[in-house]
């Protein structure tokens, strides 16, 4: 699975709108900012559709993953974005890192811990940030915001690159840099 996925899960009180660019997404965050509410909602749309009172927008299928039987499952999963809460411990394992090298899913992850042995992108570490509450019984719309940097390095002013590389890396970084940049070569 590859590309950009826009995702809307909605009830009558909450509402989240996010876009998962790479196979692994983390949700970070503080308690009660509404990360285990978006898996549930996403649970309950799964197990009982439009029944649920939730509506769900999606390219792609959402799923929910937790439990013992977590492998048996997810090798029933294709081609899906799959959420993952919090306490859920085979997330930490060097099993499920496998599973998920060899799966085309995409994963949304909630956890407060780092994940060792799954190679996400610090760019896509995200929180939720809640923009207006009315009354209970009125909508909470939620967003997803970047907790790690939106570097934009265009306002970075190199003025010197060393290498100890005569070859390859001197190579690449006269290449990209071109005459912008003074580069030596150190032996």
């Amino acid at each position: 699975m590859k590309g950009e996925f826009f995702i809307s899960v909605s009830n009558s009180k909450v509402k989240y709108e996010f876009s998962i660019k790479r196979n692994i997404t983390v949700i970070q965050g503080d308690s009660a900012t509404g990360k285990t509410t978006l898996v549930d909602m996403i649970r309950e749309f799964e197990q009982n559709g439009a029944d649920s009172g939730i509506n769900l927008s999606s390219k792609k299928k959402c799923r929910v993953l937790e439990g013992n039987n977590w492998e048996e499952n997810l090798s029933l999963m294709n081609d899906s974005i799959i959420f993952i809460d919090e306490g859920n411990r085979f997330v930490e394992s060097a099993d499920f890192a496998k599973a998920v090298k060899n799966s085309g899913n995409y994963y949304v992850i909630v956890t407060r811990e780092g994940l060792d042995n799954l190679p996400y992108s610090i760019e896509e570490i995200y929180g939720i940030h809640t923009s207006g509450k009315y009354a209970d019984l009125k909508q909470v719309y939620h967003e997803f915001y970047r907790i790690y940097g939106n570097n934009n390095f265009n306002d970075c002013r190199i003025e010197k690159i060393i290498t100890e590389d005569s070859n390859s890396g001197f190579d690449f970084f006269n290449a990209v840099c071109g005459e912008k940049i003074r580069i030596k070569k150190y032996r």
